[in-house]
């Protein structure tokens, strides 16, 4: 037998000692949780029957006629009324649900140092909350992008007039002149605020940083660009290619500005969060509970210029800034 082989055999190696060691765990590690920034800056409107009724005023070419004079006889002053909308929109909250189950003697007996069933839920309401964000942006029914005006949507190569689609400072600021009273913040993939940068260093303007919400974000005018995954590029969260279309919002968020406004469900049983409600549904003869998880939300555009939208921008232009 080598000296080696004799070394191995009287000394406690790694294998053995593993038997004995302490492993430090992490609770799961869930990959696709992302900062969910949009239902932080949106303004939420609580409801208590779960419909939500947009009240229009018809505008016509003129406001209300008045009398504007120094006079103190004059023309009569004129009368009237504001007409409004005979068919407001109601919005009706859209519920996002799931169950979760949980063997009973699993979680009696591998609940250290971890409690099973509240890392189930957890991740469950992470998920919910996930599908939220993209709902808010993406349902078909009351998704942002599915309901912006006709005149609040730009073409990026007609801003540019160089055939060129990327988010350059001219269409940003095209954006501004659709949402200019008090504009509350830009909304894109995190792809369409690295091609914004490159058109900002390109032009020697690069925008400034400010910190929000615990977050770090560019400002372009005053105006913070706030990026998500839900504002697919080509239909995909993380597009395989370094090209790709995607769309750039602009908000201005708030009922009392008119503007974009989150809707949720308040006073929910076993409330756990903003319009989210967790209900323990038992324990069935084979050790199983169950959880029931719904959220409730849906969102409104107050008025039309509340919103616009950047159509099929292009992420995919690099520049050699040596040249």
């Amino acid at each position: 037998m080598s000296s080696k082989d004799s070394k191995e055999l009287n000394a406690l190696n790694k294998a053995q000692a593993y038997q004995l060691a302490d492993i430090t765990k992490t609770p799961p590690q869930y990959g696709s949780i992302t900062p969910r920034w949009l239902p932080r800056f949106l303004e939420f409107k609580p409801l208590d029957s779960g419909i939500y009724r947009v009240n229009k005023v018809i505008e016509g070419d003129t406001p209300l006629d008045v009398l504007c004079s120094s006079e103190k006889k004059g023309p009569e002053i004129p009368d009237g009324y504001v007409p409004y909308q005979q068919k407001p929109r109601e919005y009706v909250l859209n519920s996002i649900s799931t169950i979760i189950n949980v063997d009973t003697s699993i979680a009696d007996v591998y609940s250290s140092p971890y409690d099973q069933t509240r890392e189930q839920l957890h991740l469950a309401v992470e998920s919910l909350k996930e599908r939220q964000e993209s709902q808010l942006i993406n349902n078909d029914d009351y998704g942002l992008l599915k309901n912006i005006a006709e005149n609040q949507r730009v073409n990026p190569a007609q801003v540019n007039g160089n055939g060129s689609s990327a988010p350059t400072p001219d269409t940003l600021d095209e954006l501004i002149s659709k949402v200019w009273k008090e504009p509350s913040f830009f909304l894109a993939h995190p792809r369409a605020v690295a091609a914004f940068e490159r058109e900002c260093t390109r032009r020697g303007v690069p925008p400034v940083t400010a910190n929000i919400f615990g977050g770090t974000f560019i400002l372009w005018r005053g105006v913070p660009i706030i990026p998500t995954d839900k504002l697919f590029v080509d239909g995909q969260k993380v597009p395989k290619g370094k090209s790709g279309k995607t769309n750039i919002l602009l908000l201005r968020t708030g009922e009392s500005k008119r503007g974009v406004v989150g809707l949720y469900q308040s006073g929910l049983q076993n409330e756990q969060s903003r319009g989210l409600s967790v209900r323990f549904r038992g324990v069935d003869n084979n050790g199983l509970a169950s959880y029931l998880l719904s959220l409730y939300c849906s969102a409104a555009i107050l008025a039309d210029d509340a919103i616009a939208v950047l159509e099929d921008v292009e992420v995919g232009e690099y520049y050699d800034y040596n040249k």
